[in-house]
């Protein structure tokens, strides 16, 4: 089936413009559907829930709406999905709640691929029980994660294994199956002392159909303006009674499942967005049928064919360009590519190709798995991320301003 791009640029207003947005990574440019959803929240009388009056009974419902999308993205139990302001805050939320009964000696494992949201919060909740932070490091070579090496980081005092699904920077997909099968081997402590795979799925979910329980994550974290969505977030329990079992964050000492996670009121306006954009990737492939977490699976599945032709012609293209250098050659990736230029700092580079129009993202280059690559040391790294709305055309624009360097 062809993906039809024309057709899904039409869904996307921002793109009038006449950039080329090779931003992704920082948050996809929002489709009209999500941004007709937030405005219509605001305007109509929306409540706290709880209430018997209709403002406070859409409340409700427009939160139970939201639990049920995010459940369908990823395959979940609704009473499981934790709604929050995005990843970082609510994996902080997670780490705090998480790090409350840990003991002396106890470890978490992150790895060089995640970015700081993913990595301070288990830094700072294993300092403050006496822990061990210990780090999956990356081939130098292809960028992969290797899953090998958990065999050596997980063990008996393993609490928590904090990956990324897929890296933001390089691209690289982890094999998460892989290693949840080495975390759940590993022996249980005691009851609600077994260790948990903790996933950030951030940069996966624009392209990849995400299943929790064929992936082994026991929670999952998910930022919804990566594909286009408003800036909310949400964590997703395997397990919802996990929630139950961890020390509340809410303001309300009664809450319950969830609501355990969130603190104040929730921004209604932004949640009805929240459902609207995954309906949006639910109909991508408009031959899509069936109940929306099927036309997730169809559709999800349509754009990871479409971006694996569209990134391995944008790798073919920039390595045969003379001194563009890519970086990394995992055989699993999500459509976001880094590169160097020779003799070009990448702000450089970044300047030189806004003016024919197209956006790139610069690295400073000196954290995560670019900082053991030597980012910093060639002057930054340049970084592109397709979008759905990306064309073939618009990487040959790229490729054309690259060359008159």
């Amino acid at each position: 089936m062809t993906f039809d791009v024309a057709r899904v640029r039409g869904l996307v207003p921002a793109l009038g413009d006449g950039w080329v947005h090779l931003d992704g990574p920082t948050g996809m440019q929002v489709p009209e559907q999500v941004a007709t959803a937030v405005s219509s929240a605001l305007r109509a009388p929306v409540s706290r829930p709880g209430g018997v009056f209709p403002a406070s009974q859409r409340g409700g419902a427009i939160v139970e709406a939201a639990r049920r999308a995010v459940a369908d993205l990823v395959g979940a139990d609704p009473k499981g999905v934790v709604l929050g302001p995005g990843p970082a805050p609510l994996l902080e939320r997670l780490a705090d709640a998480l790090g409350a009964d840990w003991d002396l000696g106890d470890e978490v494992v992150v790895s060089r691929l995640d970015d700081a949201a993913n990595v301070a919060p288990w830094e700072r909740a294993a300092q403050r029980a006496g822990g061990r932070l210990r780090t999956a490091e990356i081939d130098v070579e292809t960028c992969e994660l290797p899953s090998w090496q958990f065999d050596e980081l997980l063990g008996e005092r393993t609490r928590v294994v904090a990956i990324t699904a897929a890296d933001p920077a390089i691209g690289t997909r982890t094999e998460v199956a892989a290693i949840a099968r080495k975390v759940h081997a590993l022996p249980h402590r005691g009851a609600g002392v077994e260790p948990l795979m903790v996933v950030d799925a951030s940069a996966a979910a624009p392209f990849l159909p995400l299943d929790l329980d064929t992936m082994g994550a026991d929670v999952m974290v998910l930022s919804a303006a990566a594909w286009g969505g408003p800036p909310v977030g949400a964590l997703v329990f395997r397990n919802p009674d996990l929630l139950d079992r961890l020390p509340a964050a809410s303001l309300d000492s009664s809450a319950k499942g969830p609501e355990r996670l969130e603190v104040g009121d929730a921004p209604y306006a932004l949640l009805a967005g929240l459902v609207a954009s995954i309906d949006y990737l639910a109909d991508l492939d408009d031959h899509a049928a069936g109940p929306r977490r099927d036309r997730v699976l169809t559709s999800m599945s349509s754009v990871r064919s479409h971006q694996d032709e569209l990134t391995a012609y944008l790798v073919s293209e920039l390595r045969f360009l003379p001194g563009v250098m890519v970086i990394g050659e995992p055989p699993r990736r999500i459509p976001v590519v880094a590169f160097t230029v020779a003799g070009r700092t990448a702000r450089e580079v970044a300047e030189r190709v806004a003016e024919h129009g197209v956006c790139v993202l610069t690295d400073t280059g000196d954290a995560g798995a670019l900082e053991v690559l030597g980012g910093a040391e060639v002057g930054g790294v340049v970084r592109v991320g397709l979008a759905h709305y990306t064309t073939r055309a618009e990487i040959d624009t790229l490729v054309s301003a690259l060359a008159r360097l």
